[in-house]
Formats: structure tokens, C-alpha cells, sequence
């Protein structure tokens, strides 16, 4: 319930969620100002289910093609004009369920984008192109997302207004997690891109990742975050260079690598 009227907000709130048994019941909880909450999830193996059912949340399965196909499958069960999406590692505040209950009562547009403040390694990071971080979460529940593998979006004809309030996010809990993502995400941006005719050659996999760090680091002043700046940066080239070594090598398995006689 909203701090200012004391009711739920007239909006669905949409959570796709696999084996976030650690992260989904905050997750729900903190956007208890929704009038319901919706998680999708796909071949859960821990206790996801159990803890957003607990938590207050309406959850369903349906079979994996793309996070924009799980959000859209939930965004057809909307029982409310308006839709906000947040992932399993983020945390709305009641400030910002104020807010999305003023906007959705006067709408100026059709979508809003959401400003996230991200975490990294324990401390909140500023900059480095982090900042920039601001992706379409509420909406009209006539809109759907594209189910494109990797970097999928709202598909709105105007341009989206922008909230003030925040999005709360902590994506990574260590390196562990960060480099299972890169190796996931390498792969289907490799291969959405392919699918499109994009090619790589090997000296993109040598010249762009060097960009992207001097980029991250030095453009967007990455070192004002200090030395965790500095590893986001290093870690921004080497997805730069899994992305591109991937791509490359899609057209190796196309041709080049073929057996004699085959």
C-alpha cells in the first residue's frame, strides 16, 4: 500500500524468476504496494515457487523461449491497465510505489523508463556508464516486450517519460555469478547477431576490447568509482571480447572448421 493513500496501486507487477529461491520473496515483498503480483518461472529446482506463493505473489509456469517471453506470457494474465516489471535482484521502495500511483492516476505517457542504482561488490556503483542505466519497467498493459534473446525491450510507438524514484539493484553476488551470466549472455548475443548477418573478424575480438575499457574507465568516469571502477571496466572488455570471440567463431562451425570429407 501506497504511503500517501494507504491502498494498493492499480498495477501488476511482473517478476520472471528460475531458481531465485535466495532473492524472490523480498523481491515480491518489496512491491506489496501493487494491487497483484505475477512471477512466471520455468523449471524452478530450489524453492522458488513456494517462497513467492509465501511472499504474496500469483506464480505460474511457462516454458522458456526468452526473458521477454516470460514477461509478456505474465503480462497476458494482467488483471490491471498498468504493468511493472522488476527483476528477482531488485528492490522497488514505497517511495517509488508513490510515485508509479501518482503517474498511473495522470499519465503523460504511455511507458515510463526506471533509473536503477546498481551495486557492485558491495558498493554502490556511479559511474563507468552504469548510470545510465535506465530501462522501460512501467507501462500500459497493451505494450509487450520483443522475445529477443539478449538485450530485449518494450516496444512502445512514443517516446517513455521517466520516474525520479529509483530501482534498487544488486545483480551480481560475486564473480562466480558474474562470469556464469557472461558465458550465457556471450553465447545468445553471438547468435542473435549471427542470425542477422553480423560477422566478426579476429581483429574485432583484439581492438574492441581495449575500447571498451578505456570507454568505461576514462569517458564515462569509471575511476571515480575507485578500484571497483577500475575491475568493472576490466570486466567490461572481457564480455567485449567473449561477444565478439563468439561471434567470430560462428562462422568457423558455419565452414572453417569442418573435417576433410565432410
Amino acid at each position: 500500500m501506497t504511503a500517501a493513500t494507504g491502498a494498493r496501486v492499480p498495477v501488476t507487477a511482473v517478476i520472471a524468476a528460475r531458481n531465485e529461491a535466495a532473492q524472490v520473496g523480498a523481491c515480491v515483498q518489496s512491491v506489496s504496494w501493487a494491487a497483484e503480483v505475477l512471477v512466471v518461472e520455468n523449471d524452478s529446482t530450489d524453492d522458488t515457487v513456494a517462497v513467492a506463493r509465501q511472499a504474496g505473489a500469483t506464480v505460474f509456469s511457462h516454458p522458456f523461449r526468452s526473458i521477454g517471453a516470460q514477461r509478456n506470457a505474465a503480462i497476458a494474465r494482467a488483471a490491471h491497465p498498468w504493468i511493472f516489471v522488476l527483476d528477482a535482484d531488485e528492490r522497488a521502495t514505497p517511495a517509488l510505489g508513490d510515485e508509479v500511483s501518482r503517474r498511473v492516476a495522470s499519465p503523460a505517457a504511455e511507458a515510463y523508463r526506471v533509473r536503477r542504482r546498481n551495486w557492485f561488490l558491495g558498493r554502490e556503483i556511479r559511474h563507468g556508464g552504469w548510470d545510465r542505466d535506465r530501462p522501460v519497467r512501467l507501462f500500459r498493459a497493451h505494450l509487450r516486450y520483443d522475445e529477443r534473446p539478449v538485450h530485449e525491450h518494450v516496444v512502445t510507438a512514443t517516446e517513455p517519460g521517466t520516474l525520479a524514484e529509483p530501482l534498487l539493484h544488486r545483480p551480481y553476488t560475486g564473480l562466480g555469478q558474474y562470469f556464469e551470466k557472461l558465458g550465457r549472455y556471450s553465447h545468445d548475443w553471438a547468435a542473435q547477431h549471427h542470425a542477422r548477418g553480423r560477422r566478426a573478424s579476429a581483429w574485432s575480438v583484439v581492438s574492441r576490447p581495449p575500447a571498451r575499457f578505456v570507454a568505461a574507465l576514462v569517458w564515462r568516469s569509471g575511476w571515480r568509482d575507485g578500484a571497483h571502477g577500475v575491475v568493472i571496466a576490466a570486466l567490461a572488455a572481457m564480455s567485449v571480447a567473449a561477444k565478439y570471440a563468439c561471434l567470430w567463431a560462428l562462422d568457423r562451425r558455419d565452414g572453417g572448421d569442418a573435417w576433410p570429407g565432410t
